[in-house]
């Protein structure tokens, strides 16, 4: 028998299921809210209501809006030829900082069959849809640099390479400020295949 009321388990359960939430972390979070005046659980309800009913993914490149399409998108100043593919919104928001002028495609994960994320789970089929016209010249593949992300964008290769004229894949290697004595075999080798020309 459980000393804590259902609401409270209730309340630990689904905070549980949130991404690198463990059980204590679950159980601070729900003392918190019940501890904090009542405003604060009923701000947080209503904005996770709102997250999930007035959001929408925009039609062409399935980045989250509140309109039928997002605002890279619906952009005449972009670069409409050039898609760079990644695997989530919060993707975009970190290459908008950087000098990309393209646009986006946001696949909602990447391929994982150990976690049931096949083809028909990502937004795949709608970036195939995108290229179909001939339109796209080059898709610019930015799945992070793991099985998963390779298994990706291999996958993208073969579904577009006969239908998009170029292909490429982010560069990986050594970061900013890496000491390359502390560097593995894979991100050394990666680093060679990347180098460009000081010229």
């Amino acid at each position: 028998m459980s000393l804590l009321p259902p609401q409270i388990t209730r309340a630990i359960e689904e905070f549980s299921k949130l991404p690198g939430i463990g059980p204590k972390s679950a159980e601070r979070l729900t003392f918190h809210l019940l501890r904090s005046s009542r405003a604060s659980p009923e701000n947080l309800g209503r904005a996770l209501i709102d997250l999930k009913n007035e959001l929408k993914y925009c039609t062409a490149c399935q980045m989250v809006t509140l309109q039928e399409q997002c605002a890279v998108c619906t952009d005449t100043g972009r670069d409409h030829a050039l898609i760079l593919v990644v695997e989530n919104p919060l993707d975009v928001v970190a290459f908008e900082r950087t000098s990309y002028k393209g646009v986006y495609h946001v696949l909602h994960g990447v391929l994982s069959p150990i976690d049931g994320m096949g083809p028909e789970q990502l937004k795949l089929r709608e970036l195939v849809a995108r290229c179909k016209d001939g339109a796209v010249q080059e898709i610019v593949v930015a799945t992070n640099p793991d099985v998963e992300g390779e298994a990706t964008a291999s996958y993208i290769q073969q579904q577009l390479g006969a239908v998009v004229p170029k292909i490429t894949r982010l560069a990986h290697g050594l970061p900013m400020g890496a000491d390359i004595e502390f560097a593995d075999q894979m991100t050394l080798k990666e680093a060679l295949i990347g180098r460009r020309s000081l010229r």
